[in-house]
C-alpha cells in the first residue's frame, strides 16, 4: 500500500523518538516498580536482577511499539483517517523494513539483558522471556495477531500486569508468592484501561479492516464499563490488601482516584480523537501513579513492620 506523503521534515532522531513512542513505556515502569517493591519488602530483593528485567522489559516494550507500528500499517490498520497519533511508517518517515530491524534490534537486546537472569534463575525465565516476545510481535503480527482477534485486553492484563510483576519478583527471590499475584491484579487492570481507551478511539476505522477489538465487538458502552471496572479493580484491590494486613500504607493508590475519576469521566462523555487522546494520555499516567504509590506503600510496610 503506497504511504502518505510525510506532511513535514524531521530529524532522524524525532522520528525515532516518535515511532518508540515514549509515552506508553510507562506501561514496562509501573509492574517493575511493584514487583521490586514487593521483593524489597519480603527481604529478597536483588537489585542486580531488578535492574536487568527493568532494562529487559522496557526493550520488550519498545520492540512491541516498532512491530505494531510496522504490522498495523502493513495490515491497512493504519491510514491517513487514524485519529491516534503518528505513526511513522504509515505517514512514510520511516520504510518499514527500517521498523523491523529496529523491532529485531530491541527484542535482540532484550534476550542479552535476559541471559543474566537465565544464568541466574534457569530456565523459568526463558519461557518468561520467549513467551513475552511472541506476544509482543504476535499482537499485530502474523496470520492470527492477538489484537485484531479482539484478545489485546487479555494479552496486556497478563503480560503487563500478571507476568510483568510476578516474574520482576521471580528473578529476585527465585519463587513465586501468593502476594505478587494479588499485586499484579491491579497493575493490569490499569494497564488494561490504556488499551480500552486506544480502541475505543480507533473503533471506527479499526471495523473497516477487520480489527475485532473488544470495542468493535461489544461496542462503546460495554468497553466504557470495562474501563470502570479496570479502574475500581486499580485502586479497590490495594485497598482490600490493606485490610487484610491491616497496613495503612497499601492503600496509597486511593489517592490516585481524584486522576482516575476524571479520565473516567472523559471516556464516558467523548467519543472524538483529539479528547480521547487527552484520556488515553492521562490513563497512561494515573497507570504510573497507582503503581508508584503501590511500590511506595510496600516499602513503608516493611518500614514500620
Amino acid at each position: 500500500m503506497p504511504a502518505a506523503s510525510p506532511p513535514l521534515q524531521l530529524h532522524p532522531l524525532k522520528i525515532w523518538w516518535l515511532a518508540a513512542r515514549p509515552a506508553t513505556l510507562t506501561a514496562a515502569l509501573a509492574p517493575l516498580a511493584v514487583g521490586g517493591a514487593l521483593a524489597w519488602r519480603d527481604h529478597v530483593a536483588d537489585p542486580l536482577a531488578w535492574l536487568a528485567a527493568l532494562v529487559g522489559a522496557l526493550l520488550i516494550q519498545l520492540g512491541t511499539n516498532f512491530a505494531n507500528d510496522v504490522f498495523d500499517y502493513e495490515k491497512g490498520a493504519d491510514t491517513a483517517e487514524r485519529k491516534g497519533p503518528l505513526r511513522v511508517t504509515q505517514a512514510g518517515l520511516v520504510t518499514p523494513a527500517a521498523v523491523k530491524r529496529a523491532m529485531i534490534l530491541a527484542f535482540g537486546l532484550a534476550v542479552l539483558c535476559g541471559s543474566y537472569l537465565v544464568w541466574r534463575c534457569g530456565m523459568p525465565v526463558v519461557y518468561i522471556g520467549l513467551a513475552s516476545v511472541a506476544a509482543g510481535v504476535l499482537y499485530t503480527g502474523g496470520p492470527w495477531p492477538l489484537g485484531y482477534l479482539g484478545l489485546g485486553d487479555v494479552f496486556v492484563f497478563a503480560f503487563f500486569g500478571v507476568v510483568a510483576v510476578v516474574g520482576t519478583y521471580f528473578v529476585q527471590a527465585a519463587t513465586v508468592s501468593a502476594d505478587a499475584i494479588l499485586w499484579s491484579l491491579p497493575v493490569g487492570a490499569s494497564c488494561t484501561a490504556i488499551l480500552v481507551v486506544n480502541n475505543l478511539r480507533d473503533a471506527e476505522t479499526d471495523v473497516l479492516v477487520g480489527k475485532r477489538t473488544l470495542a468493535v465487538r461489544w461496542g462503546a458502552t460495554a468497553v466504557r464499563v470495562e474501563y470502570f471496572l479496570m479502574a475500581a479493580a486499580a485502586v479497590g484491590v490495594p485497598v482490600g490488601l490493606a485490610v487484610r494486613d491491616r497496613a495503612w500504607p497499601l492503600a496509597l493508590p486511593v489517592l490516585a482516584l481524584p486522576a482516575v475519576v476524571r479520565s473516567a469521566r472523559t471516556v464516558w462523555r467523548h467519543s472524538d480523537g483529539p479528547t480521547l487522546n487527552g484520556a488515553l494520555g492521562s490513563t497512561a499516567r494515573w497507570h504510573l501513579l497507582v503503581g508508584l504509590l503501590a511500590a511506595l506503600g510496600l516499602g513503608l510496610q516493611r518500614g514500620l513492620a
